[in-house]
C-alpha cells in the first residue's frame, strides 16, 4: 500500500484528535489541515480556507495531489461536500470520508431520521413532526405525552436545536418560537416532538463502507455545563471511554439491534454511505434506543476513543475503499481514557476571545487537544467557546481522570472554566 497525502476538513479538537492519529501513520506521506488550529499546525500544514469554500478546497486537493479527504463536521457533509469533489476532480483515486449528501441527510433532518429508524425497525422514541401547518394539532400530542418534554429543530442548528421542557405551557410557547417566530432560523421550520426516554446516554461509533461496518470504541459524553449535569447544554464538557456499565450482553443488544439493521438499512434505501457513523443512544433498563445520528465522529469523544484505538487508522480507511469485511479487527487499548474539557467563560453563550494560553507546553502524561485556539503574534490564544481537550489514560477511569484534572492545573487562560465532576456517576 503506498502513502497518500491527507486532508482533513475542520478546526475543532475532533480534528486535533484526527491529525494527531493520522500523522502516526506510516501511510501518511504529507498532512494538510484546512483551516486547522494552533494544535494542528504541530502535526501538519494549516492551510486557511474555510470548511464551505468547497471550490478552494477542490483547488487545494489539486494542488497538493491529496488523495484522501477526511471531513470532520457535519455542515460541508450535509451542504453535499463529498458529491461536489468527486464531481469537480473525477479522480477515481480520490477517497472522501463522510458520506455524501443522500447520506448525510439522517444528521441533516430529525424527520428523515426518524422515518429511516421506523421503517427498518430501530428501536427510538415515538414522535410526531410539527410545521406551520399543522401546529393546531401539536397541543393535544403534548397532552398525551409525560413531562419532560422534548422539542428537536429538524435541520442543524450548532447542536443547540434541541430543547427538553419540563412545562407544558412552556413547551407549547417554546414550539410557537421555534415553528412561527423560526428562532432556530430555517432549522426549526418543522419541529419534531418525541416522547422523553430516561435513561443513560451512549455514544457508539461506527466506520462503514455502506455494505459491512467496523465498530470503534463506546463513549460516553457530558454536555451540561455545570456539575452534576446541571445548566445549558453545551457541545461537550467532557467524555470517557470505555463505558463502565456497557457488558458484553447490552455490547451485543447495541450491535444486533441498531447497528447492524442501521448497516442494511442504508443498503435496502439505497443511500450511498461511506464514512463514520455516529449513534446516539439512550440506554432504557439495559435495552438500547436511538436519540439521533450523526454522519461524523462526536466531538469530545473523538479526543477519547482514537487514544485507545491502537491500530493504524489511515490503513482502515483506506482499506475500507474496497470492503470492510475483509480487514483485521480493530486493536483497542483495554486503558480507560477520559477527556475533561477547559471552556471560556461565558461559554455556551457569550463568550471573549484572544485570551493568551499558558503552560501547553509543560512537561505531563495527558494529550491537549486544541478545539478554539490559533496562534496570534508568536502567542497561542483563545479562538473558541470550547478551548483545549485534556486527554489521559490509565488502568482504572479514576486514575486517568485524576491524570486530566492534573493535565488541566498546568494550563491557564483569562476565564479558563471546566467540570470538575466528569465521570462522577460512575
Amino acid at each position: 500500500m503506498k502513502s497518500h497525502n491527507v486532508l482533513i476538513i475542520g478546526s475543532g479538537g475532533r480534528e486535533n484528535a484526527l491529525a494527531w492519529k493520522i500523522a502516526q501513520s506510516k501511510f501518511c506521506d504529507n498532512l494538510f489541515i484546512a483551516p486547522g488550529n494552533a494544535g494542528t499546525s504541530i502535526l501538519g500544514e494549516n492551510i486557511e480556507i474555510s470548511v464551505s469554500d468547497f471550490t478552494k478546497i477542490k483547488d487545494l486537493i489539486i494542488s497538493k495531489k491529496i488523495s484522501v479527504v477526511i471531513v470532520g463536521p457535519e455542515d460541508p457533509l450535509v451542504n453535499g461536500i463529498h458529491d461536489f469533489l468527486i464531481n469537480e476532480i473525477k479522480n477515481d483515486n480520490l477517497m472522501v470520508i463522510g458520506p455524501k449528501k443522500s447520506g448525510a441527510i439522517l444528521e441533516g433532518s430529525k424527520e428523515f431520521a426518524k422515518e429511516f429508524m421506523l421503517r427498518h425497525k430501530i428501536p427510538t422514541a415515538k414522535y410526531r413532526t410539527f410545521n406551520n401547518k399543522n401546529i393546531h394539532e401539536a397541543s393535544n400530542f403534548l397532552e398525551s405525552l409525560n413531562p419532560p418534554y422534548v422539542l428537536k429543530a429538524d435541520g442543524l442548528a450548532a447542536g443547540k436545536g434541541v430543547l427538553i421542557l419540563k412545562n407544558l405551557n412552556e413547551a407549547k410557547k417554546s414550539l410557537d418560537d421555534m415553528i412561527l417566530k423560526k428562532k432556530f432560523g430555517q432549522a426549526s421550520e418543522k419541529v419534531v416532538i418525541e416522547e422523553y426516554l430516561n435513561g443513560i446516554e451512549v455514544s457508539s461509533f461506527v466506520l462503514t463502507d455502506g455494505r459491512t461496518y467496523k465498530i470503534f470504541p463506546l463513549a460516553k459524553d457530558y454536555k451540561r455545563i455545570g456539575v452534576g449535569d446541571t445548566g445549558l447544554n453545551t457541545g461537550g464538557m467532557g467524555a470517557i471511554s470505555p463505558v463502565p456499565f456497557v457488558d458484553k450482553k447490552l455490547y451485543q443488544k447495541i450491535e444486533n439491534l441498531v447497528i447492524r439493521p442501521t448497516i442494511n438499512g442504508l443498503k435496502k434505501d439505497k443511500i450511498d454511505y461511506s464514512g463514520f457513523l455516529f449513534i446516539g443512544l439512550m440506554i432504557v433498563e439495559n435495552e438500547p434506543f436511538v436519540i439521533e445520528y450523526n454522519v461524523r465522529l462526536g466531538d469530545p469523544e473523538t479526543e477519547a476513543i482514537l487514544p485507545r484505538i491502537e491500530s493504524d487508522l489511515l490503513e482502515i480507511l483506506l482499506q475500507s475503499k474496497n470492503s470492510l469485511a475483509q480487514t483485521p479487527d480493530l486493536k483497542v487499548s483495554e486503558l480507560f481514557s477520559s477527556t475533561v474539557m477547559t471552556v471560556s467563560k461565558g461559554y455556551p453563550e457569550k463568550y471573549e476571545k484572544g485570551k493568551i494560553i499558558f503552560g501547553l507546553d509543560s512537561e505531563n502524561d495527558c494529550f491537549f487537544f486544541h478545539c478554539g485556539t490559533k496562534k496570534e503574534n508568536q502567542k497561542i490564544v483563545t479562538s473558541g467557546g470550547r478551548v483545549i481537550a485534556v486527554t489521559s489514560m490509565d488502568k482504572s477511569l479514576k486514575r486517568a481522570l485524576k491524570k486530566s484534572y492534573k493535565g488541566i492545573s498546568k494550563i491557564d487562560f483569562e476565564g479558563k472554566t471546566y467540570r470538575t465532576d466528569i465521570g462522577f456517576d460512575f
